[in-house]
């Protein structure tokens, strides 16, 4: 039997939409589901290392709700998306690559990211795994 995958594309990297990716990773994750997280452009620079000590970027359209969001967030103990993909990791099969040419315009190297990046691919190789992935999304 094949095993079902979910693919994403993290474009975004606030925190909204990193939230967001990291809950269906982990949701995917504990239904048996390979999962394989691409990120490029402002979702690779999220993933810089010292990633949960930088403030929280919210979407534009939200930024209002901002402070009232992290009120409740720190109030019900949410914890920080990086910790949820970790879970993720720890759930099932979760792969995390960053796009090598994002990399090469921000001049960026995989030592300068989070522990969690698994490893530096091209977008052809990324699109190769995903044309069979079952889900596909882009956040």
């Amino acid at each position: 039997m094949t095993t079902e995958r979910m693919s994403l594309v993290v474009f975004s990297g606030t925190a909204d939409k990193l939230i967001a990716a990291a809950t269906m990773a982990t949701g995917a994750a504990a239904m048996g589901m390979e999962v394989d997280l691409f990120l490029t452009f402002w979702g690779l620079e999220a993933f810089k290392k010292g990633a949960k000590e930088r403030p929280p970027r919210l979407t534009a359209e939200y930024a209002d709700y901002g402070p009232q969001m992290m009120t409740m967030m720190q109030e019900k103990n949410v914890p920080h998306w990086l910790d949820t993909l970790c879970g993720a990791r720890e759930v099932g099969e979760v792969r995390i690559y960053a796009c090598s040419a994002t990399m090469e315009l921000f001049g960026i190297a995989l030592r300068d990211l989070e522990d969690v990046v698994d490893e530096v691919t091209g977008v052809a190789s990324f699109v190769d795994r995903a044309k069979d992935a079952r889900i596909s999304l882009f956040i």
